[in-house]
């Protein structure tokens, strides 16, 4: 039997890679969440828990038109939904519930938004400040995931704004990338348009993004969608983070040369060692923009050039086997200090 080109050997010990960074991921993966385990007992009170609410904005597919459980199948007409969260006193920051039994994060109550209007309504129908934080979370997700995620940020301040899910239709499996990066693409229009509603909507003065992992993807195909159609005046309205982002550098630089440079900077926290976007540069031979070094300082004069303020967050702790989560896990000082960020930086431990 010949022996092997060089072409197959470099497949094979590619392929042999993938399968042991999936095997550490899985290992370190908890029960996935389903819509079940998503409205078990707190562990606290009543009078000791936090209560606050969240919307849903998800190109995914209901399986019934009378529920909130969501398929992944595509649906072109963006579906809405309200979530009511109960966040316990005594709950660990980064827990994102999914117990069973008790847990220390949940959602107690779930409706159906029947519109664009009625979910502008929802979100603005609140007390100053009227601010929103947008999450678009990442590959391998599924819907009570993306929500209890959104939870998490929210009630450990990862986020500051009215706490607003945009969910696309990942298939939530380590062997549907390929469909995911396709998922992404048949969103952008649906992102798109929320982010000119929240904008558009004079009752709402302040429109944040946190864009995880293939959300980041999404987010800045969307951004520069805005910026073709001659929409700057929304761009000009976002402040805009991708935590992680499984962005092909090259494909980064052509975005951002239509982009342009943003009126507020754009944060990139990125990790070096983050071990899911090593698996998917080996996959597609070309380095990812959420591990980049920001010592390189052709990172730091590309970064100036369009306004970037890129974190180093390798520091800081991380609960997930792939180093791929730790943006969940941001304390406040850590978020203040992104948030100000205007420059290439390590992040403080915190």
């Amino acid at each position: 039997m010949p022996a092997p080109s060089i072409a197959t050997r470099i497949s094979i010990q590619v392929f042999g890679t993938a399968l042991l960074t999936i095997s550490m991921g899985l290992a370190a993966c908890a029960p996935r969440a389903e819509l079940s385990l998503m409205n078990p007992p707190v562990s606290a009170g009543p009078e000791e828990a936090e209560r606050f609410d969240m919307v849903a904005v998800t190109t995914r597919a209901r399986q019934t038109p009378t529920s909130n459980i969501f398929t992944t199948n595509r649906s072109f007409e963006p579906n809405h939904a309200l979530f009511e969260i109960v966040s316990s006193s005594d709950r660990e920051p980064g827990d994102m519930g999914g117990s069973e039994t008790v847990s220390g994060l949940a959602v107690e109550r779930q409706a159906i938004i029947t519109s664009r209007r009625a979910l502008l309504d929802q979100i603005a129908d609140r007390p100053v400040p009227r601010k929103v934080s947008v999450f678009v979370h990442g590959f391998n997700l599924n819907f009570p995931e993306a929500v209890m995620r959104t939870a998490q940020l929210s009630a450990d301040d990862v986020i500051d704004g009215y706490p607003v899910l945009f969910a696309w239709p990942s298939e939530a499996r380590l062997q549907g990338y390929l469909h995911d990066r396709d998922a992404v693409l048949v969103s952008r229009d649906a992102l798109v348009q929320l982010l000119i509603d929240l904008v558009e909507d004079r009752r709402l003065n302040e429109v944040d993004i946190l864009a995880h992992s293939m959300g980041a993807f999404l987010t800045v195909e969307a951004m520069r969608q805005l910026r073709l159609t001659g929409r700057g005046d929304v761009l000009d309205q976002l402040s805009v983070t991708l935590a992680g982002p499984d962005i092909d550098t090259d494909v980064f630089a052509a975005q951002m040369a239509v982009i342009g440079p943003m009126r507020r900077p754009v944060k990139i926290l990125v990790a070096p060692d983050d071990r899911a976007l090593m698996l998917s540069g080996r996959l597609s031979g070309d380095a990812r923009l959420g591990a980049l070094d920001v010592t390189d300082r052709r990172v730091r004069d590309n970064s100036a050039k369009y306004n970037i303020a890129i974190v180093d967050i390798s520091e800081l702790p991380t609960t997930d086997g792939l180093r791929h989560a730790r943006y969940s896990g941001l304390g406040r000082t850590t978020v203040t200090m992104v948030n100000s960020a205007n420059c290439v930086k390590q992040a403080p431990l915190s």
